[in-house]
């Protein structure tokens, strides 16, 4: 079987609305494998101006005119829709040098992050079209000036310049906070690997689930495209430092303003633990990992282990195993399923590896493999692109300067020792930033020291050991979840993150005024914002009768000293505070024996819910707890109940309800507050199913 047999097709860019072909034929791009024309790219002739206008005014109000969850239910159904369709991008992957497990991490890979953020929008964000960031600032004592900072989708467009290694993965875990933020983008991907990423665009716009101009493809160059962003626009690059620095240097960029994120060049350090001797699992688990990170899509990864740090004892052990483990790799044709590592992704790209590789024999010698000897399984080694992993060895890593300046961007790593944790942390720092870093150990002393030594240079900090071997994702997995970038060298940005990646493409504004129009602005109320008491429990409404502000003051409750004792005997609660009197005075913050926390928001519970069954359908729990007056018995408690945000599910029958609740004694002194979190009916009663 060969990889993408074919006819090689002329690759289109998608411009406002419409495939479009470039002016010229284009530039051939090459079956990795076998070095067959696979593709034609370039997009000269296309308006690049008219581009971004078009996703400002055409995408960019649709977007925003929907809410988070509806963006999230959108990004849910294109990833539904593309998993129908992997088989197709994965046959056409092989053509990258990629094996099916290589396929794996970037298609399947990327489409998983799409449908990540899916579901964290639905479940972390509001259904809404505005976030309130942070709490309500008091600005007067009288509540009648206040403050709240909110965000909002930028009015631009989120301009994307993705990398060769990833052409699915890179651009899906872009766009997925891009669209979830409510700002439509524009793809490039790197040439030599766009063929694919057009495959997958193409397949996403014959959907029908995007707004026209949300999503807009270049393949080939960007033109002009950079001279017409504006300070409403956010500009994404990964790839080597240099032409990131190029890019950020671009007179629009400076001049306005624009939001520049780079992941770039990064040297990332794996190192040995001292207690990770042979023999140790975590020995055997570090060889694993590092072989895993050469080899994995040929080692051309952005996390991918360059500099492996490892105690000098073991270091003969550690390049013996690391020997034999890579010794056993087959290299050949990746669609041939014996293959386990495939082709570099261009004969250039290998030119580049090679060239490196010679230029970090200048500190470094080879201990296994041979870079002009490649060794294949199956396919041709003068076609295609292939390289066998490569190990040097750096004797004196604290001498050296290419090994810790140049990124070989292929299976190549470099094994160097150390003396003192002090100094295994330092050899990671000569990295000059670095996207991850990992240590391999089994002692919380070495996880501590390195962890802390390293986190300020890295932007994600990996500890593997045994017990985490089966579930670890391993040092090279970026996570939608956790942030992807790094200080210095990498790039100084960070991109995904979970919701923190939502907001790179929002605007934070604080608003000031007074609480009834900041609730209006935010849909949320505040203390000082308007009220309606209309003499129905709120707890009685449904989601088509509740409003912002519907509220309910309670009668009081008196506080004894037997209900304090019950209470304590009833749950075990016999902490001292509750039950001697005399050990409570002696503590500074009582005056004698006080109500359980628990017990006050307990009694709470009993004023303020109404038994009946209702809208109300299930109470799912409390954020932002605050016990602020101790209750003495005979105290009484009154609470003041009030709709604070009402968040419709679009998908189901019931929506959140976030209530502001107010617990105060016979002085008006606050008691606790806190938000009471329910599930409530859309209608009631509800329909029969």
């Amino acid at each position: 079987m060969t990889a993408h047999a074919g006819t090689p097709r002329r690759l289109e860019s998608y411009v406002c609305g419409g495939w479009t072909p470039g002016a010229a034929e284009g530039k051939p791009l090459l079956n990795a494998a076998t070095g067959e024309p696979v593709a034609f790219i370039d997009s000269s002739g296309i308006d690049f101006a008219e581009m971004l206008a078009f996703g400002r005014e055409k995408a960019g109000a649709s977007l925003r005119a929907m809410s988070f969850h509806e963006r999230a239910l959108m990004l849910k159904a294109i990833g539904l829709a593309l998993m129908e369709k992997k088989e197709e991008f994965y046959a056409e992957s092989l053509a990258t040098g990629a094996t099916r497990a290589d396929g794996w991490v970037d298609i399947e890979g990327g489409i998983v992050t799409l449908m990540n953020y899916a579901s964290k929008g639905r479940r972390e964000l509001p259904n809404t079209k505005v976030l309130v960031d942070g709490p309500v600032e008091p600005l007067s004592k009288d509540s009648s000036f206040s403050a709240q900072h909110i965000l909002t989708p930028l009015h631009g467009v989120a301009v994307h310049i993705n990398a060769f290694n990833f052409p699915c993965w890179g651009m899906l875990e872009k766009i997925a906070p891009t669209l979830l933020a409510g700002m439509p983008a524009i793809v490039k991907p790197a040439s030599q690997t766009a063929y694919l990423t057009e495959l997958m665009v193409r397949r996403i716009v014959e959907t029908g689930i995007l707004p026209e101009g949300a999503l807009q493809l270049i393949c080939g160059s960007t033109g002009d495209l950079l001279n017409h962003v504006t300070c409403q626009d956010v500009v994404t690059f990964t790839g080597s430092a240099s032409t990131g620095r190029m890019l950020k240097a671009q007179q629009a960029i400076i001049e306005n303003s624009v939001r520049f994120t780079m992941e770039a060049d990064s040297l990332n350090a794996a190192i040995l633990g001292t207690d990770a001797g042979p023999g140790t699992e975590e020995f055997d688990l570090f060889v694993k990992e590092v072989a895993r990170e050469m080899t994995v899509k040929a080692g051309q990864k952005c996390t991918a282990i360059r500099r492996v740090i490892a105690p000098r004892a073991h270091v003969d052990a550690l390049v013996a195993a690391l020997t034999e483990r890579l010794g056993k790799t087959v290299v050949g044709d990746p669609a041939n399923e014996a293959t386990r590592m495939g082709a570099l992704a261009s004969l250039d790209q290998r030119d580049e590896v090679r060239d490196r590789i010679k230029d970090l024999t200048c500190d470094a010698e080879i201990v296994a493999g041979a870079p002009d000897a490649v060794q294949v399984a199956s396919g041709d080694a003068d076609k295609g692109a292939f390289l066998n992993p490569v190990l040097l060895y750096c004797a004196k890593p604290f001498e050296a300067k290419a090994v810790h300046d140049v990124e070989a961007f292929g299976p190549v790593s470099t094994v160097m020792p150390y003396d003192t944790i002090e100094e295994a942390v330092d050899l990671t720092h000569k990295g000059k930033g670095s996207l991850v870093a990992s240590v391999f150990t089994n002692d919380p002393h070495v996880a501590e020291e390195v962890v802390l030594g390293m986190a300020p240079f890295h932007g994600r900090v990996m500890i593997g050991n045994r017990a985490s071997a089966k579930s670890s994702t391993g040092h090279g997995s970026p996570l939608p979840m956790l942030v992807h970038g790094g200080p210095g060298r990498a790039g100084g940005g960070e991109e995904l993150g979970g919701m923190r990646g939502v907001k790179h493409y929002m605007q934070r504004t604080a608003v000031q005024g007074v609480p009834r129009l900041l609730s209006a602005v935010t849909g949320r109320w505040m203390d000082g914002a308007d009220v309606n008491k209309d003499g129905v429990h709120p707890f009685r409404k449904s989601l088509a009768e509740l409003r912002i502000g519907d509220q309910l003051v309670t009668e009081s409750r008196e506080v004894t000293l037997e209900d304090i004792e019950h209470f304590a005997e009833f749950t075990g609660d016999t902490f001292y505070a509750h039950m001697d009197e005399a050990a409570a005075k002696a503590n500074p913050f009582f005056e004698g024996r006080v109500a359980h926390g628990y017990l006050i928001v307990s009694f709470a519970a009993g004023l303020f819910v109404d038994p009946a069954p209702g809208p109300v359908l299930a109470n799912y729990g409390v954020d932002n707890l605050r016990f602020l007056t101790p209750v003495n018995p005979g105290d009484t408690l009154q609470v003041q109940l009030t709709a604070k945000e009402i968040n419709p599910r679009v998908n189901a029958d019931y929506g959140e309800v976030r209530w502001d609740c107010q617990v105060t004694n016979q002085n008006g002194d606050a008691v606790a507050l806190y938000d009471v979190l329910t599930m409530v009916a859309k209608t009631w009663p509800l329909a029969e199913s």
